[in-house]
């Protein structure tokens, strides 16, 4: 079978460094725009007089689109051009922020966020397949290193860096200072090659249709949910539009000949462990990095600068911990880590308990600290691991399927997470308002809504009556942080359900054909993920038996290093070493006289490249 060739650069490499610097620059700022954004919520809702539902989609808007289209852009990439998509991709997040910035009217600031979030959805496959085009070999590696760095950088800086601007300017700077980095990527357009993918791939259209349909009727349904009552038609039908288009979407994908989502994945344990893993993360996460700022604001009274130097406390160590877990692989599996991480995640929720009214910041250090902790670590196995889980002729449909799910689980556990909140923050107030002498005293669900908001003076400066105004404050904090409590061991019970489960997925280890005929032994497997005794169907490898259960693949498994076809054979034949089943060593093969091991009996053809 003849070798597909690589796709073809279009247009040449220009200047490498300034195409990692506009793929840096872009994609730092789309983490940014969600953890940046949660610190300016509470200035954002006083500013433009929104309710609560209307300034959760600011936030959830961005996500949703981001989750919904990531997929179809990476394959429209392919098809018209990467650095074409990059540029349009990165030009509607510019002027998503833009008109964000300048909103008077909070329906336009979510069109806004929305506008952003498909942009970002289409620059960031586009920017990584761009590096992956322009570098080769080990300063490939070093591009892709320095890329995801930034990322982290964006998710870890953001609630500081968006604290200070909404401190000291306000909080249309959050959007517009991005903007402006985003138009200035655009100047940089001449130095980026053109690219695309190999000839034959298309757009899933019904996939995304109704992968993103399902996204957001399921969280219209969770953030109107409070609002309007869970048995109102307004809610009953997006869930159950949902369930439908959830349906349909499968059916799509079951038809497809190249689908968006190759739901056989999901048959495979250790695939669908990793996916279950993120999930559980960031429900554990992404809602915390959320909704904190507001309570900060509402309880204890912090400036948004202050209240993003606070969660630095839980997003920094996501910059750390990553490349920690990476080096402590040669001695800890994976699978282990990740297993660990999600139990820090749960230990971390149910220490976050502690914060009370006034706490201070040494309270909350332990538990916040433990969680950045827990998520750091996943970060920097699970993508790894993903695409690790499968052979590589599927390692990009992997990935892409992965980083959808873990998008669409920020999206759903940040609607979840707000809705248990408001529903549990009412349920705290109920009765207990009716003694203040003040307009909120019967209306403890618009309490409810402001203290999620970040802003309870509001309410509270409407008290009449001495001493009356701290009582109500009293009152309203703690019913607020007697939902936080509520939702973090909810949460906290989620990751410990979760971590059996886990567990028994990731217990083997991932077995992947290798380029060349390698593969590696899962436990209690044989080579290639085979049972013992199964005859392997790997090009190099021994056909007579497979490995015992845990002694690793077969010693005649040979792999070629080179690249290009084969010069033939030289002189002086190797043997193989003999393999523990299969007794005495075959017959010699002569060596290649390029490639560094022994190639099977191919007519002195390479078994990688032929």
């Amino acid at each position: 079978m003849p070798v597909p060739e690589a796709p073809r650069r279009q247009g040449g490499r220009r200047s490498p460094s300034l195409t990692l610097l506009a793929v840096c620059l872009a994609s730092v700022l789309f983490p940014l725009s969600i953890t940046g954004t949660s610190v300016a919520l509470p200035s954002i809702a006083t500013d433009l007089n929104s309710g609560l539902a209307a300034l959760q989609w600011a936030v959830n808007g961005y996500n949703l689109t981001f989750a919904g289209f990531i997929l179809a852009a990476g394959s429209l990439a392919d098809l018209v051009g990467r650095k074409r998509v990059f540029l349009i991709g990165t030009a509607l997040f510019g002027v998503g922020a833009l008109v964000a910035a300048v909103s008077d009217d909070v329906l336009l600031l979510d069109v806004a966020r929305a506008v952003s979030g498909a942009g970002a959805a289409a620059a960031l496959p586009s920017g990584s397949a761009l590096l992956a085009q322009v570098f080769e070999g080990r300063a490939r590696a070093r591009a892709f290193s320095l890329f995801g760095t930034t990322v982290g950088l964006g998710l870890a800086l953001g609630p500081s860096i968006a604290g200070v601007l909404v401190s000291n300017l306000s909080w249309r700077s959050v959007f517009l200072v991005p903007a402006v980095v985003a138009f200035a990527v655009l100047l940089l357009a001449p130095f980026v090659p053109e690219s695309r993918g190999p000839a034959g791939g298309r757009v899933d259209k019904a996939g995304t249709a109704t992968f993103t349909g399902a996204l957001v009727l399921l969280v219209f349904g969770l953030v109107e949910g409070p609002q309007l009552g869970w048995a109102h038609v307004a809610v009953l039908g997006p869930l159950a539009g949902f369930v439908v288009l959830l349906a349909a979407f499968v059916v799509v994908e079951r038809r497809q000949e190249q689908p968006m989502f190759d739901l056989t994945l999901l048959r495979r344990p250790r695939f669908l462990g990793l996916c279950v893993s993120v999930m559980v993360i960031v429900f554990g996460f992404s809602p915390l990095v959320v909704y904190l700022p507001s309570y900060f604001s509402a309880v204890d009274g912090l400036s948004p600068q202050q209240a993003g130097l606070t969660l630095m406390m839980l997003t920094a160590p996501t910059l750390v911990f990553p490349v920690v877990a990476g080096a402590l692989t040669r001695w800890i599996p994976a699978g282990t880590q990740i297993v660990v991480s999600v139990l820090l995640v749960a230990v971390g929720c149910a220490w976050l308990t502690v914060i009370e009214p006034g706490g201070g910041d040494l309270r909350v250090l332990g538990p916040m600290l433990l969680i950045g902790v827990g998520v750091g670590i996943s970060f920097g196995l699970l993508d790894g691991a993903a695409a690790d889980s499968v052979e590589p002729a599927r390692t990009g449909m992997a990935s892409g399927m992965f980083n959808t799910m873990r998008l669409a689980g920020e999206a759903t556990a940040i609607a979840v997470v707000g809705s248990l909140m408001v529903t549990f923050t009412r349920s705290g107030l109920g009765g207990k308002l009716g003694g203040y002498d003040t307009p909120y005293a019967d209306q403890p669900d618009r309490v409810a809504d402001l203290l999620n908001q970040g802003d309870l003076a509001t309410a509270a400066d409407t008290v009449r009556g001495p001493g009356a105004r701290q009582a109500f404050v009293d009152t309203a904090a703690h019913a607020y942080t007697g939902a936080l409590h509520t939702v973090l061991w909810v949460l906290a019970a989620l990751c410990v359900v979760a971590v059996p489960l886990i567990a028994f997925l990731l217990r083997g280890r991932a077995a992947r054909a290798r380029p060349g005929g390698r593969a590696r032994a899962g436990r209690g497997g044989a080579v290639g993920g085979g049972t013992r005794g199964r005859l392997t169907r790997l090009r190099g490898a021994c056909r007579r038996t497979t490995a015992p259960a845990g002694r690793g693949p077969c010693r005649h498994l040979t792999r070629s290093a080179g690249r290009g076809p084969c010069r033939g054979s030289s002189p002086p034949p190797r043997p193989f070493p003999p393999h523990p089943m299969c007794g005495p060593a075959p017959a010699p093969l002569p060596r290649c006289a390029r490639c560094p091991q022994t190639p099977p009996a191919t007519a002195g053809r390479c078994p990688r490249t032929g």
